[in-house]
């Protein structure tokens, strides 16, 4: 074992990190997101750090690196494309006893940031032979660092690697044939970026535990994550650590990013080879555009990935005791949206008020008297029970019942907190029986 395994602690206190790239902004952000308070010394203007904006915890210091910037550090991070940089920090860090990580240069460092796996409790299951495959990539790693400079062909190179038939040759013992395979695609690696991919995924409706396994495979290969307002934060520590996050959620009343952006983000993004997660609420084929985005993906041969998502509809029924069908009460189940792109709610009122159906209402909270007012005047009942359930399989998650008369005032006396569904429909009379969630 060539390094002990240690947790820091470095909440309030003070970081370092060395360089102005796209590897020392990821440093950063991992040290930032362990609650460190860092000093980025840039070397020049910080172009590269404009995400963190005027972030609490972050100081950019547009200077060239020397000692005082090591007083009062608990740690630092080399990671300029300068050898002879990073080996002054190193030299220095080590003569002040400062824990110093340089990046691709195991040997100047103190301690690694080894890949992290945030769960807890977690159970890993290790190839007996993993040891082997870790010891053959890394006698590469100088090599390939040298031969590609650049930080994300590097990751894709490494990841082209690891999704090939390399790791099954270590474990059934053929390292020779292996080393062959590594030696072959550093002769063969690309000179240039190549078009990336993009993968739509959908997040569920909040609780993490009903992300499918396939999400999470392409959430953790993704180099840049595109989420909107419905993905929590839950969801989001699933994402790779070190991939760029950029929130683009739109609400009712806000859309500061159209759609027409976010379409050319993903084209744009792939083409400049980056594996691109757009990371959705719910599904992304009910009420998700998802469909508009591939078209655009698909006009410019961007090749892409679907991933469907447990849609807020069925999670949140399911967490709330709700049955969208039963025998004795609904054959049917209409989904349809609260609010249409201007605002307004205009629906065939007339073709929903049949008996033995359930009506699903998306992103319905502003106009729930509305919805209510219309179905009992087009011939509903007006104790037909309604539910409306909001930040459903959340720890947030609430769900108020009643009548279309009366859901109105209810919600008056009991403020609705989007996102919300609504169910209305005999089968809203199960909750007593079966919900089996409790915030």
């Amino acid at each position: 074992m060539e390094f002990l395994p240690v947790f820091l602690n470095i909440k309030g206190r003070k970081c370092v990190v060395v360089g102005g790239g796209d590897i020392a902004t990821r440093k950063a952000g991992m040290l930032v997101e362990a609650g460190g308070i860092v000093d980025i010394i840039t070397g020049h203007k910080a172009e590269k750090f404009s995400e963190f904006g005027q972030h609490e915890q972050i100081t950019l210091i547009e200077q060239a690196f020397n000692a005082d910037h090591l007083k009062g550090a608990v740690l630092a991070v080399a990671a300029t494309d300068d050898p002879v940089v990073n080996r002054t920090v190193s030299e220095l860090a080590n003569n002040l006893e400062i824990p110093i990580n340089v990046v691709d240069q195991p040997d100047l460092c103190s301690f690694i940031m080894p890949s992290i796996v945030d769960r807890s409790p977690v159970l890993i299951a290790i190839p007996a032979r993993m040891g082997e495959l870790a010891t053959l990539l890394g006698s590469y790693r100088l090599q390939v660092s040298q031969e590609i400079p650049e930080f994300s062909e590097r990751v894709s190179f490494w990841e082209r690697l690891l999704d090939s038939e390399v790791p099954e040759m270590v474990y059934s013992g053929n390292t020779t044939k292996a080393q062959e395979h590594i030696e072959a695609a550093l002769s063969q690696k690309s000179t240039g970026p190549t078009t990336g991919e993009v993968y739509l995924v959908g997040a569920g409706p909040g609780d993490p535990d009903l992300l499918t396994l396939r999400a999470l495979r392409l959430m953790y290969k993704a180099d840049v994550v595109l989420y909107d307002r419905l993905v929590s934060a839950e969801i989001l520590k699933r994402v790779r650590p070190d991939a760029e996050k950029i929130h683009v959620g739109k609400a009712r009343a806000d859309h500061t990013i159209k759609q027409e952006t976010i379409n050319e983000m993903l084209v744009r993004l792939a083409k400049d080879g980056k594996k691109v997660l757009r990371l959705k609420g719910g599904d992304p084929f009910i009420f998700g555009r998802g469909g508009e985005e591939l078209e655009t993906l698909a006009k410019e041969e961007i090749q892409f990935q679907v991933v469907p998502g447990i849609t807020a509809a069925s999670g949140c029924a399911a967490y709330a005791g709700i049955p969208l069908t039963h025998r004795d009460f609904a054959q049917s189940v209409l989904f349809l949206t609260g609010q249409l792109k201007d605002g307004s709610v205009d629906l065939n009122w007339e073709s929903l008020v049949i008996s033995q159906q359930t009506l699903v209402f998306y992103m319905g909270s502003l106009g729930l008297q509305f919805i209510c007012e219309k179905l009992v005047a087009h011939g509903m009942d007006s104790d037909m029970p309604i539910a409306v359930v909001q930040q459903g399989t959340t720890r947030d998650q609430k769900v108020l019942v009643s009548t279309l008369a009366e859901l109105p005032e209810a919600a008056l006396q009991n403020p609705i907190k989007p996102p919300t569904i609504i169910i209305v429909g005999r089968v809203v009379k199960l909750k007593e029986k079966l919900a089996w969630f409790e915030s």
